[in-house]
């Protein structure tokens, strides 16, 4: 890639932020959405899950040969092909006439983001090649996010109430086409030196494992934990799994280099990503059913309660940002553990739902930890990888957030559809999102103890190895401030 101007630099972070700025804003809008959805298209909680975890699940299986392909093909020509299949996609989830379709669109839409947001770090990390600069451009990409949670409940409440939920779909098309246009003009190609060759069978059994995975958990509730189909998927999912560990090291070119997760850093943020967005998938869910279902709230007024923690999260996100850029990620990620943790234990052990005050003492606790995880798991993910690889890095770090926001609706939606199995809302469902509320009480503790173990002087250690077995330039590898 060409040297750029300050400026121009700056304004390919703009681009690739707007690509972030759809994706999340689609996610965070559609969970306020789901009771109007599952009104109108006659939906179950399995439906809902669906609904969000089919898109989750594409986007989770193809983001590492997204990553991959635009190492080898250009940058820039498959973030441009992302923009127009998930714009497009867009466009057919607002005309879905069933939940089937609904489902099937959500997957065209996941194909194009798969080729978005991991290539769009990608491409920030080798514009922004030196690692403090790099920190504050991931705490700017981490602070869009923020602003997707902040705007998303109220923008999606406001269309629900006076248009439908199928507006929400429609929000993406402007931002999508001018996306297109920007990132025609100004955005350089770039590839890597060295790009991997594809890997077919590795794709297959990553696609095998995650959706076996996903249909598992979704359906046990309904069809039983010990059914035959259940046990079949279950069964698929690892063996799909043995498939991988067995088969990727011996390719010379894996689609998931597992030599990458021999750096403490690297597979910590992996985990701590997997835990922190299951926490964030989970907790949406479930909130977005409680205020609309329970307490009877239109969309617009469930998003306006979340607002306390959206806002905390995009307040947080960016002096995340700048924390790790100036100390390295270990106190962000320590406060995201305990204030999730503690936010989980809020609902789980003292019932907050039924207490207003401790409802907002909740978001508020919950928005601040999400809001200082997400820089330093980027940063971390990517320091220490040669930017030759930065797409699959990237595509990494980003496979596992989605893979950790599949997991969340899938087995916290299983949890509370077996509380509510028979019941009605209004007199079973804080009980029965009890057990819900303590898996997500888990992830917060898992955050600040996996946190602390892959953020010391042992762990800088296994990462500058490991940037030294993978062939990484003396600038890629981690410095010491931030990789402490």
């Amino acid at each position: 890639m060409p040297e750029l101007s300050h400026r121009r630099r700056l304004l390919v972070l703009a681009i690739c932020c707007m690509s972030l700025l759809i994706v999340s804003l689609d996610n965070t809008a559609l969970n306020v959405a789901l009771p109007s959805m599952r009104e109108e298209l006659g939906a179950t909680v399995a439906g809902m899950q669906w609904a969000v975890d089919a898109y989750t699940l594409v986007l989770a299986s193809l983001l590492m040969l997204a990553g991959s392909t635009a190492d080898r093909i250009g940058r820039r020509k498959v973030f441009l092909a992302g923009l127009v299949l998930f714009t497009l996609g867009s466009l057919l989830c607002s005309l879905a006439p069933n939940l089937g379709a609904l489902v099937a669109f959500r997957m065209v839409q996941a194909v194009g983001g798969s080729m978005l947001n991991p290539v769009a770090m990608s491409i920030i990390t080798n514009t922004f090649t030196e690692p403090r600069a790099r920190a504050r451009a991931i705490g700017v990409w981490g602070g869009v996010v923020g602003i997707s949670m902040a705007a998303g409940p109220l923008i999606g409440g406001l269309l629900v109430d006076l248009v439908s939920w199928r507006a929400i779909f429609w929000v993406n098309l402007p931002v999508g086409v001018a996306a297109l246009l920007l990132t025609a003009r100004y955005v350089p190609e770039s590839r890597a030196p060295k790009p991997r060759r594809a890997d077919p069978v590795g794709q297959l059994l990553v696609v095998a494992l995650l959706g076996s995975l996903t249909y598992a958990i979704i359906e046990a509730p309904v069809e039983g934990w010990t059914s035959p189909v259940i046990l079949l998927f279950a069964g698929t999912a690892v063996a799909a799994l043995a498939g991988l560990l067995v088969y990727e090291p011996r390719r010379a070119e894996p689609l998931i280099d597992l030599r990458f997760f021999r750096s403490a850093p690297f597979s910590g943020a992996t985990v701590i990503a997997v835990c922190a967005f299951a926490a964030l998938g989970g907790f949406l869910f479930v909130n977005t059913l409680y205020l609309q279902d329970v307490r009877g709230f239109s969309a617009l007024h469930a998003g306006l309660y979340m607002l306390p923690m959206a806002g905390l999260t995009l307040v947080c996100a960016p002096l995340s940002g700048r924390l790790v850029g100036s100390r390295g990620p270990r106190l962000p990620l320590l406060v995201a553990g305990v204030t999730m943790a503690a936010s989980g234990v809020l609902f789980a052990a003292f019932e907050a739902e039924t207490s207003t005050p401790l409802l907002f003492t909740g978001y508020v606790l919950f928005g601040i930890g999400f809001g200082l995880v997400n820089a330093p798991i980027t940063n971390t993910a990517v320091s220490g990888m040669p930017r030759a690889q930065a797409g699959v890095a990237a595509a990494v770090a980003s496979t596992s957030r989605q893979v950790g926001q599949m997991l969340g609706v899938a087995v916290i939606g299983a949890v509370l559809a077996a509380g509510l199995h028979g019941r009605s809302y209004d007199d079973a469902f804080v009980a029965a999102s009890g057990p819900a509320w303590w898996i997500i009480a888990g992830c917060g503790v898992c955050v600040l103890l996996v946190g602390a173990l892959t953020s010391g002087p042992w762990a800088r250690r296994t990462a500058c190895r490991t940037a030294a077995r993978l062939g990484g330039s003396p600038g890629d590898r981690p410095s010491a401030r931030a990789a402490r």
